[in-house]
């Protein structure tokens, strides 16, 4: 049997990141920075003030107490989006809002709760004889914000390879950008095969069962990052398959069943003669695998029971998608301890399904094990525990590695 890790080498070594593309912030998000975002302007883009108060001068307010105000006049305010301000001269104050352009003058903000103002909404200020006293002038802190503080013009502000986030998509708004050359969502093509197959929500006959290949496929693609493109499911004939795979546009595709040993395994079959290769891999579930190319277009077979089909798609697929996004294959592992232990196979590396307990350890998520068929227990999985096929048996209080799911 072909190791784990030689298994999704040849998968990875199938992929490559896709060419880049410029798209608007509003569609960047979860999508891969493809160049560095340099500032436009310089952040903040001008002097403000961090506070809602009075912009002075430093030396009037100097030893300013509660037993012993500074009186100062009201010379005006200062909004934000103010084009202009008034000017701050010797015994004047300007009332200046969070965020509003310092005034020319100004080396200080005193905040309004240090002062004998009251602010309310739309209170006008009358800038012929309204006077404000300070009571406290701010010790050790301007409560200014100083042009430039955050970035300056031209400074890269995100090199490329960065994931973005929210808060990634801000900084580069913040700094005049309103379009990102990224790498875009891989289209993966997901294709179900079984005559036994039938869409949720219709009757079943003797020896049908539900479709769960099709759904869980599709999530977890766009989970991990990319855009699935469901195919309409096939029966067990070969011409059927190649029908459906004709004329398909996408960056990966995905098979689920007819992969194993079986007279009517008709992937492993029609697709064997254009050169995929089906091999056995050495984990459990998931150990009959193919992978190869339909035309130009990377293919990975994946077994047909709905668990083997998950985890196959998170120790195979998912790594593939990450290259095409261009990300690192791997995503970091971590370590776990074990509240109930389980039994594990001979020879395979097991990915068993788990949940997490109030206390941080995990449980089997799926009754009965990691068993290839066990989909409807699989609702309460959160991550895979990993256990090395040398590994006899999985004790309470062992310590295993965890794969969360994708995205």
């Amino acid at each position: 049997m072909r190791s784990v890790d030689d298994h999704v080498a040849a998968a990875v070594a199938l992929v490559s990141t896709l060419p880049a593309t410029e798209l608007p912030l509003a569609e960047a998000l979860g999508l891969v920075l493809a160049e560095p975002v340099t500032a436009r302007v310089d952040s903040p883009p001008f002097d403000n003030s961090a506070m809602d108060g009075f912009a002075v001068l430093m030396a009037d307010v100097d030893g300013a107490t509660a037993d012993t105000p500074v009186t100062l006049r009201v010379a005006g305010e200062s909004v934000a989006g103010s084009e202009s301000t008034p000017t701050v001269t010797p015994g004047t104050a300007v009332r200046i809002m969070t965020g509003a352009p310092l005034p020319s003058g100004a080396d200080l903000v005193v905040p309004v709760e240090a002062t004998s103002a009251s602010f309310q909404m739309f209170e006008p200020v009358d800038a012929d004889g309204a006077a404000v006293r300070i009571f406290s002038a701010p010790a050790g802190r301007t409560h200014i914000r100083r042009r430039g503080t955050d970035v300056v013009e031209g400074q890269v502000v995100m090199e490329a390879g960065v994931l973005l986030g929210p808060s990634q998509l801000a900084a580069a708004a913040s700094v005049g950008a309103a379009r990102l050359r990224v790498i875009p969502r891989p289209v993966v093509a997901i294709l179900a095969t079984g005559d036994e197959l039938v869409a949720p929500g219709q009757a079943l006959r003797a020896g049908q069962i539900y479709d769960s290949n099709s759904v869980v496929l599709a999530a977890s693609v766009r989970r991990a990052g990319g855009t699935p493109l469901v195919l309409t499911r096939v029966g067990d004939t070969a011409q059927a398959l190649h029908d459906a795979l004709e004329s398909v546009e996408a960056d990966l595709i995905v098979t689920s069943g007819g992969v194993s040993a079986g007279v009517y395994d008709v992937v492993k079959g029609a697709l064997a003669q254009r050169g995929v290769e089906f091999v056995q891999v050495a984990m459990q579930p998931g150990k009959p695998q193919g992978l190869g190319s339909v035309g130009s277009t990377p293919i990975a077979c994946l077994p047909g029971n709905p668990v083997s089909s998950l985890v196959s798609f998170e120790v195979i697929v998912a790594p593939m998608l990450r290259v095409l996004r261009g990300l690192p294959p791997h995503r970091p592992r971590e370590s776990v301890t074990v509240a109930l232990g389980w039994t594990t196979p001979l020879a395979r590396q097991q990915y068993m399904p788990v949940r997490f307990l109030a206390d941080g350890t995990v449980v089997p998520a799926t009754v009965g094990g990691s068993g290839s068929h066990l989909v409807a227990s699989l609702a309460l999985a959160e991550a895979l525990a990993v256990v090395p096929a040398e590994v006899d048996a999985v004790a309470e209080r062992d310590t295993v590695e965890l794969i969360r799911f994708s995205g």
